[in-house]
């Protein structure tokens, strides 16, 4: 026997060990290095039809990879549709010019933007309008008026004017002094400061710097974003089941954490009983608290909860992966070692996908890292062999 046929021997009876003694260490590099000197033919071919991989438990952890036991249960069904999140009714408010004239933004105030009550967000001027400063009119206006009314008190006690003349110039005073204590609390050197009448966060800005602007006219909306209504348009195929919904989980459309409308406590606010004109999709609305990450105007897809079926095989979505349309999981075979699995699924509810095919119950699953594993799997596979657990 030469030397060589014998370090491959010493190296497979390791592999064989490593995958049954749950221990972890350094036996995932003896392997790699055993099956570097491994020749024959009759090796090769064995190792073509490898279906473990060695990640040690303590790499494994360090990895993140979480797995669990897989058996049937339920399952929750939904109607998959398109949507957006939108300001719940009373949520939303607009910032409004208080006066007629030129407007101008004091920083720039993107979408999303954090906006305090009460802080100064636009300057409106009228310096060089036809009109003049409607700030410097009110306030000539409130004198005028106050002369008059401090003149008509000393001539209705002297029966000269009438008490109805009496009450007319004091309405008329009045009025002058609330539009010119309006305008002059805000009134600075470059015009009248406009400012949030409440704190939340910026939807959309309406004005640009320059443009002209009338008195009422909103320049910015703000939602407080406390509520938010959750918008799926429903395909019409599905109308017959729109009364069956209990309740929804969305993500955005852009990826990340799937929210559950359940948790947050969301209901159910309306739901169309036909399709809007010139559309095939239904409308059903949720409304629930607002949360971080969550604005209005974003793009999502939801998944309406209808039902539940019962004795399904199911994993979640991150146990999955892919390759050239085939999908996988990952098997974990004991401690320390892990068999690729090819399954086909069916329904999926956003959460987790059916397996129809391809897992036994009781077989225990990559549900977390499977990334790393599928990486351990290009370095360190070894042929397989009998578990017994």
């Amino acid at each position: 026997m030469n030397k060589s046929t014998l370090i491959a021997g010493v190296m497979a009876f390791v592999a064989f060990t490593s995958c049954h003694s749950g221990k972890s260490g350094d036996h995932g590099e003896d392997i790699h290095a055993g099956e570097e000197h491994v020749e024959s033919g009759e090796n090769k071919k064995e190792e073509a039809h490898a279906g473990e991989i060695v990640l040690p438990v303590e790499k494994a952890k360090a990895a993140g990879v979480v797995a669990e036991v897989i058996n049937p249960g339920d399952f929750q069904t939904v109607i998959q549709a398109s949507g957006s999140l939108q300001s719940a009714s009373g949520d939303e408010t607009s910032v409004a010019a208080t006066m007629s004239g030129v407007v101008r933004l004091l920083r720039a105030m993107p979408e999303g933007a954090r906006v305090g009550s009460g802080q100064a967000l636009f300057v409106i001027s009228s310096e060089h309008m036809q009109n003049g400063d409607p700030a410097d009119r009110a306030r000539v206006a409130y004198e005028t008026a106050r002369s008059e009314y401090e003149r008509a008190r000393k001539l209705v006690k002297d029966r000269i004017i009438s008490e109805k003349e009496f009450n007319t110039i004091k309405e008329n005073y009045d009025i002058a002094r609330i539009e010119q204590k309006a305008l002059a609390g805000a009134k600075g050197k470059t015009g009248v400061t406009v400012a949030s009448p409440a704190a939340g966060y910026v939807v959309q800005c309406l004005v640009k710097n320059g443009d002209y602007v009338t008195a009422g006219q909103p320049l910015m909306s703000i939602t407080r974003n406390r509520k938010l209504y959750l918008v799926a348009d429903v395909p019409a195929r599905h109308l017959s089941e729109i009364g069956q919904v209990r309740t929804a989980r969305f993500v955005s459309s852009y990826g990340g954490e799937l929210y559950d409308i359940s948790k947050l406590n969301g209901r159910t606010v309306a739901y169309g009983r036909t399709t809007v004109a010139g559309s095939s999709y239904v409308p059903v609305t949720f409304e629930f608290d607002s949360t971080d990450g969550l604005l209005p105007g974003m793009a999502v897809t939801a998944y309406l909860v209808t039902g539940t079926r019962g004795g399904v095989m199911s994993v979640p979505e991150t146990a999955l992966t892919e390759e050239e349309g085939t999908k996988y999981v990952y098997v974990r075979l004991d401690d320390n070692c892990y068999a690729k699995r090819e399954v086909r699924t069916g329904a999926g509810n956003g959460e987790r996908i059916e397996i129809t095919g391809g897992l036994k119950p009781g077989e225990t699953v990559v549900t977390k890292g499977a990334i790393h594993v599928k990486l351990a799997s290009a370095s360190n596979a070894i042929p397989a062999h009998t578990h017994s657990h």
